[in-house]
């Protein structure tokens, strides 16, 4: 049965489904299902997306051709598709695009050399960042100020990339807000954080995380982020930790800390596979020094890794706690991992997120109970 769905949701898992969403759902529901027969035989929980206007980050090729400027995507079987509008897209940056490359078009000097466009939907406003081919000076600076004084409407911030360099229309300051079942918690992020392109699927997914956990000692969360799952989280518990390898981000996860009068967390930066070294005593670190790690008492562990997945070593050690939430955004890393993980614990609760509605990207979350509670 798996095979019937491979062409569709390999590994690559941005190509078109094109279906009705409704079989959409079916079609990814029965996949998870077949794929992880072996390890789960229970309800699959299905967290469905809007249809359309639903993505709060989104990136874009930009091509000149002559004086005109057309946004641009990569196909399956062509170079560059060019596009003039995209559904996927929240309504605020659907309703930028075309006053943004209209501008852009007249203006010599921004559309030199620019070959992509991204942005950020967010309760602060849009991020809109210009990519570039050649280096930022003083006449682009005084122009995307400009260009964001035009677009004021749109609430927009201008930024323009090259290597190396980074220019801001004005200070940056991205704000977001998630209503995690009725409650309202308050984030910060860089325009380089990781952040979940659908922001009513990520607020479901931290929701069932936060359902899967009755009551808990401490947990321990590994890839923490700027805190999106972190903070809503440790209302459960009596103590976190969690790991990021980011400066960035644990800056911004201590600020959300203090935006949700939040102070049971401490950050620390480091890999995971660093604290793994850490907990098996075999190097010292002077991040720790001022904290015993060994003084937690773990009930829950969380993780949420890049697509690879865990490493032998993370796998390795986790498998010793009663409760591992796992979110993954890979059905193939996680049913590698879940044939190590099942040796000691057993699938009690399985969630599938459709974070990319109309694509064949699935993104999955599964609480997982030793087998010896």
């Amino acid at each position: 049965m798996p095979g019937k769905f491979c062409k569709f949701l390999g590994e690559c898992g941005s190509c078109t489904l094109d279906m009705p969403y409704e079989e959409q759902v079916k079609f990814k529901t029965e996949f998870i299902r077949c794929e992880f027969a072996p390890f789960y035989r229970g309800e699959f929980e299905f967290f469905a997306s809007q249809s359309a206007a639903y993505r709060t980050r989104a990136e874009f090729g930009v091509w000149r051709d002559g004086e005109e400027l057309r946004y641009t995507m990569h196909g399956a079987k062509t170079r560059r598709v060019m596009i003039d509008e995209c559904p996927k897209v929240a309504a605020p940056i659907a309703n930028l695009m075309p006053r943004l490359l209209e501008a852009l078009a007249k203006n010599q000097i921004l559309k030199e050399r620019l070959f992509g466009a991204e942005f950020i939907s967010c309760a602060s406003g849009i991020l809109a960042t210009l990519l570039y081919h050649k280096r930022l000076g003083e006449a682009e600076q005084g122009e995307i100020e400009s260009l964001a004084r035009e677009l004021a409407g749109h609430r927009v911030t201008i930024a323009a990339r090259a290597k190396g360099q980074k220019l801001l229309s004005s200070e940056l300051n991205l704000r977001d807000s998630l209503n995690i079942g009725g409650k309202i918690y308050k984030f910060t992020f860089g325009d380089g954080a990781f952040i979940q392109p659908n922001t009513a699927v990520n607020e479901k997914m931290v929701a069932w995380a936060k359902g899967c956990v009755e009551c808990g000692a401490d947990l321990l969360e590994l890839y923490c982020g700027h805190g999106n799952f972190t903070v809503p989280m440790s209302e459960k518990f009596k103590r976190v930790l969690a790991t990021e390898i980011s400066k960035s981000s644990i800056a911004n996860a201590l600020k959300n800390c203090e935006l949700n009068g939040v102070d049971n967390i401490k950050f620390l930066r480091m890999s995971a596979e660093e604290l793994m070294s850490a907990f098996r005593r075999e190097r010292e670190f002077n991040r720790l020094r001022e904290l015993d790690i060994f003084s937690y008492d773990f009930s829950h562990v969380l993780v949420d890794p890049p697509r690879a997945g865990l490493d032998d070593s993370v796998i390795n050690f986790i498998k010793n706690y009663e409760n591992i939430i796992y979110i993954s955004c890979s059905p193939q890393s996680l049913k590698r991992d879940l044939a190590q993980l099942a040796l000691t614990h057993e699938a009690v609760k399985f969630a599938v997120f459709d974070q990319f509605a109309n694509t064949a990207h699935i993104e999955c979350g599964m609480l997982l109970r030793s087998k010896n509670a």
